[in-house]
This record gives C-alpha cells, structure tokens and sequence, in this order.
C-alpha cells in the first residue's frame, strides 16, 4: 500500500510540476503579441530582393532518361558493351543503364565519370591532363579521372553529367557520353 501511494504521490508531483511551468511558460509569454506570420509571397520576394534565393535548372527524368538511352544506343551501334550514368548537378544519380554484356566494374565508374564531369564543368577526358598538375584531384571521394564523362550545361553551368564505362577505350566512352548530351539539344 505504501509503494502504491508513493508511486501515486511521485506520479501527482511530476504532472503538476509540468503543469505548473507549462503555466509559467505561457503566462510570462502571454503579455507579448505574437508576431503575424508574413505570408509567404512577401517572404518570397524580400528574399528575391535581398540575393538570398536561387533557381536553379535540372534535367528531368524524362530527359535523363533520353539522354542515357542515345548514349546507350551509341554505343550498341559500335557493338560496345556499356553502361550509362547521368547525374543531377549535385552529383545524385538520376537514371543509370547497364547494357547487355556490361562488365560488373562499369556501372560504378559510369557514376564516378558523370559525377566528375559535372562537378568540374569538363570532360572527364580533358581532367585526366589536369592531373599532371595536380596528382591529388584523383583522391577526391566519388570521382573518376578517366575518358568518358561528359557535363551537360545550360546557359553555360553545369546541370547534370553523363558517363559511360565500359569500352575498350575512354575516347569511345566519351563519344558515347556525348551523343546523350547531343540528344538534349
């Protein structure tokens, strides 16, 4: 019995105690007007105003989809065995394609080369000479210095990359690479 109300007792001391600084809490709160919600267009446009907002442009899927299908197709007139990447402009993938026959290593580095081109705003082709340079660009997590990466831009920014692996040189890679971005315009 004595567990019981002391249990009870305890229980009673917690709640009102929550109570009490709820009541505190909304009391000493309650004498200030709450600031009225700026509606959401006004927010909009004095962000506008002030530089603190951008737009940006992406491929949709659709298009991401075009894309990796010309590169693949490219590639399948030349009998390679391929896979395709595209990738948004902050590296996420969008669509990946593995071809019939694509070797297991292909898939990855199709990622890593669009996630490269589009992360410098290059060929992957032309990057691989920049590491003469500077050896340590290749230690860069997620990127692949190998021919075969391709940007795709608009108003000359980078919006997404297109990569493929898997042929026997970078160059057909990249000509691939290139027919999906071809197929965009």
């Amino acid at each position: 019995m004595k567990k019981k109300f002391l249990l009870g007792t305890t229980a009673a001391v917690v709640l009102a105690a929550g109570t009490f600084g709820a009541v505190s809490a909304n009391a000493s709160s309650a004498p200030q007007a709450a600031p009225a919600a700026a509606p959401a267009a006004a927010v909009a446009k004095a962000d506008a105003e002030n530089d603190n907002l951008r737009q940006t442009t992406h491929l949709t899927i659709d298009a991401a989809t075009k894309a990796a299908q010309a590169s693949l197709k490219a590639a399948e007139k030349e009998n390679q065995r391929v896979s395709v990447a595209v990738v948004d402009r902050n590296g996420n993938t969008i669509v990946t394609l593995r071809g019939d026959g694509a070797g297991p290593q292909s898939y990855e580095s199709a990622v890593k080369k669009a996630y490269t081109a589009v992360s410098w705003n290059a060929p992957t082709s032309v990057l691989v000479g920049r590491l003469a340079n500077t050896p340590t660009l290749k230690d860069i997590p997620g990127t692949l210095f190998l021919a075969g990466g391709a940007p795709v831009t608009a108003d000359g920014g980078p919006i997404a990359g297109i990569g493929v692996a898997g042929a026997p040189s970078g160059d057909l890679d990249e000509k691939f690479a290139q027919a999906g971005v071809a197929s965009l315009n």
